[in-house]
């Protein structure tokens, strides 16, 4: 009768659920969630999340045709289009990606296939902290030395 409170939750004053799309269903449009988005069906267009732990899971059997822009992205269905992962992606041993994949963390199970580039991405964060430990010294338009003999 009574839930026990979720003490984050209230943090934050946000608590986000799971997105299903199941077997045998299909969706066709742009899809933009917050929380956590499963695909054991078929999805065709671009799934987005900007909320920072947004996680989208292809589970084996589902299938998304789009682009995939999401913070955490776990792989063991078929993805024909690019994933931009800007924290981590994981492709498990059914995973099947047509598409460059963008990731800052990855992680490939055996079994899993990319037709496609791998390219890293470096979050801004750690951008703004390397040009700030790397300033550049004099004026940057110095001239290498040429040695007398």
């Amino acid at each position: 009768m009574f839930k026990k409170s979720d003490k984050k939750s209230q943090k934050s004053g946000k608590k986000f659920g799971i997105t299903l799309i199941s077997e045998d269903s299909s969706f066709r449009g742009d899809i933009h969630f917050q929380g956590c988005l499963e695909v054991q069906g078929s999805l065709k267009g671009q799934v987005v999340s900007e909320e920072p732990t947004g996680q989208v899971r292809v589970l084996s059997g589902g299938s998304v045709s789009g682009q995939i822009s999401v913070p955490n992205v776990v792989i063991n269905g078929a993805v024909k289009g690019d994933i931009f992962a800007t924290k981590s992606i994981k492709l498990e041993p059914n995973a099947l990606v047509e598409g460059n994949i963008y990731y800052n963390d990855i992680e490939i199970e055996k079994g899993a296939t990319v037709s496609g580039s791998l390219v890293r991405e470096v979050p801004q964060s750690n951008i703004s902290s390397i040009s700030k430990s790397d300033k550049m010294v004099g004026d940057g338009l110095s001239k290498p030395l040429n040695k007398k003999s």
